[in-house]
């Protein structure tokens, strides 16, 4: 089976990322943040987009309570 040593060396790192916060998913955002906010690197954000079935199904009958 071929191998991506790049992807192996990715996830080598993710993997000890999270180990290092307990796999605390809280804790590994509240890092990436952080480091975003002092790399000093204009973040560009982006909404979300809308899948293409929501469009076309926007019409349909919503349940009311």
């Amino acid at each position: 089976m071929w191998k991506d040593e790049i992807l192996e060396e990715i996830n080598k790192i993710r993997e000890e990322h999270a180990k290092s916060f307990n796999y605390d998913l809280q804790a590994i955002c509240d890092d990436v943040r952080r480091r975003e906010t002092e790399s000093g690197r204009q973040i560009i954000s982006s909404p979300l987009r809308q899948p293409r079935w929501h469009e076309q199904n926007n019409n349909a009958v919503q349940r009311t309570v």
